[in-house]
């Protein structure tokens, strides 16, 4: 808002970064805030970002372009390994012990290291949901999630898989919502999915974060967090994203902030990471 000779008059303002500097968009509003002020707000984020959102479109394009000459037994072979990539990523970020030589002995070749039989057995079961994930186009629901879950905890969270919890959860000093609301969280969440019209590598970011902040697991949000990620981008031509265990204090740093900042920093992780296909 600016004051010019005692009247108000209202901007909406979009920073973004661009090509290593910060640009910042501005809109006139009026001398009120209209009512639409979030559709205002989405045309001139999408208004600001044309040049990044061009770039996601060419990594669709590459990507698809790529995927279409494989022969189907390597592209079997491809999602094999980025499944086994994944899996050791996804679990390694949650405290599994199980190393990517390992992961891949596990899966690959049936070789039990000697490491927790939990580590093991969540190894070989998110390997074979992610897998089906990719292989079934099914949409996201809350029985989809709710299978995810139990598939990949049966065996070592007999307590808590396939059912949202019924308990409060803290993840360090953020406090998930109340366990009473989860039921109507999720189902405002799946409503979000269903209607969004945006850019798919923007709403996996927005859904991921979402996600985390209702927490409706008592365990293992982030790993179906991630897998409904990589399903958006999977499902609608785009590929994935694998968070690195290495890279997960940016990841938590990212999460603990608002939606605004985890979306910049999901897009602009995703591509760096598939920077060649744009370049």
């Amino acid at each position: 808002m600016r004051i010019i000779k005692r009247n108000n008059y209202y901007y909406l303002q979009h920073s973004f970064r661009q090509d290593g500097r910060v640009v910042t968009r501005e809109k006139y509003l009026g001398k009120e805030v209209p009512k639409n002020i979030e559709g205002l707000k989405q045309e001139l984020r999408k208004e600001s970002q044309k040049a990044l959102y061009e770039k996601l479109g060419k990594v669709r394009a590459s990507f698809q372009n790529e995927w279409k000459k494989l022969p189907e037994s390597a592209k079997q072979r491809e999602k094999e390994e980025i499944a086994i990539a994944f899996t050791y990523n996804t679990n390694a970020i949650e405290g599994s012990t199980i190393t990517l030589e390992e992961a891949r002995e596990i899966i690959v070749d049936k070789i039990a290291p000697n490491k927790p039989l939990k580590d093991i057995r969540e190894t070989e079961a998110h390997f074979r949901v992610f897998l089906e994930m990719l292989d079934k186009q099914e949409k996201i629901s809350k029985g989809r999630l709710l299978k995810w879950h139990r598939e990949i905890f049966r065996e070592t969270k007999p307590d808590t898989s396939g059912r949202f919890r019924d308990f409060l959860v803290r993840v360090g000093a953020y406090i998930a919502p109340d366990w009473q609301d989860v039921e109507h969280l999720m189902e405002k969440f799946i409503r979000f999915l269903d209607k969004s019209k945006l850019n798919p590598v923007e709403l996996a970011a927005r859904a991921h974060y979402r996600f985390e902040k209702v927490h409706p697991f008592g365990d293992g949000n982030g790993r179906v967090g991630r897998l409904v990620m990589n399903h958006i981008l999977w499902h609608n031509s785009y590929p994935m994203l694998i968070i690195e265990y290495t890279k997960r204090k940016s990841y938590y740093k990212a999460l603990q902030g608002d939606e605004e900042r985890f979306v910049n920093y999901f897009i602009r992780l995703y591509l760096t990471v598939h920077r060649k296909r744009y370049a």
